[in-house]
């Protein structure tokens, strides 16, 4: 401030990763996996293969809802405009992956479970 002793300094903060972003793409890279343990159990054709893909479906779809709501909130945390003294968020790119892998997931855990139910009662 011009005329007085005092002065005003903005440090800069380099941006940080998003938290939210990583554990989208951490979830729905788990949702993708468990989603082919999922098919690769509901093509045996015994009734025990079935129940095994209706249980890890849970699981697959659980991760994949999570890896979605994640990545959209970490999008929004990311688009949030802040002042110069803030932490500003980057991981954009994270966010999407995770966003499209936890569908894929979700989605493919559940034509798994399809299959099962198909081949168990076939």
């Amino acid at each position: 401030m011009p005329g007085t002793p005092f002065g005003v300094v903005h440090l800069d903060v380099p941006p940080v990763t998003s938290g939210l972003a990583v554990g989208s793409l951490v979830a729905g890279i788990v949702s993708a996996l468990v989603s082919v343990l999922v098919i690769c159990l509901g093509a045996t054709a015994d009734s025990q293969g079935a129940w095994a893909a209706g249980v890890f479906t849970f699981l697959g779809v659980l991760a994949g809802a999570a890896a979605v709501v994640a990545g959209l909130l970490g999008t929004r945390q990311i688009r949030r405009p802040s002042p110069p003294p803030a932490v500003r968020f980057t991981g954009r790119g994270l966010a999407l992956a995770g966003i499209s892998c936890g569908a894929a997931g979700l989605v493919l855990s559940l034509l798994g479970l399809g299959l099962a139910l198909l081949l168990g009662l076939g």
